[in-house]
């Protein structure tokens, strides 16, 4: 039971990841000191889409489903509903590369955009 909640743990920490990295810029325009681990966050996240690397979180979790002897990703609403969003079914390398893109893009015009709410609030 341990191995199966901790597993479950993982996958939703991986989601929770992948929300942060993707708007988490937002959360700047109230509390800027976030950026320390925002952009970290995003380059991880962009690279992870750009080179193909496997997440650290992604075989943790499957070695946790091993050692509960579940197969992976069956079952309840963890699986059912976040799986397909970390794990979509049709990723290619070119998919990867528009995900990356879309993350980096988004979140350029987010820090754009908190700079330039700094700067006019230090004008004004």
């Amino acid at each position: 039971m341990f191995y199966s909640l901790a597993a479950d743990a993982v996958l939703v920490l991986h989601l929770l990841f992948i929300l942060f990295a993707v708007a988490g810029g937002m959360l700047l325009f109230r509390w800027r000191w976030l950026v320390l681990f925002h952009l970290p966050a995003v380059v991880w996240a962009v690279l992870i889409e750009w080179r193909g690397w496997i997440c650290p979180l992604t075989p943790l979790e499957n070695y946790l489903r091993h050692k509960a002897r579940q197969e992976p990703y069956e079952g309840g609403f963890i699986e059912q509903y976040l799986l397909p969003v970390i794990y979509p079914a049709e990723l290619t390398p070119d998919i990867q590369f528009i995900l990356g893109l879309f993350v980096l893009v988004l979140n350029i015009l987010v820090y754009v955009s908190v700079l330039l709410r700094v700067i006019v609030r230090r004008r004004g």
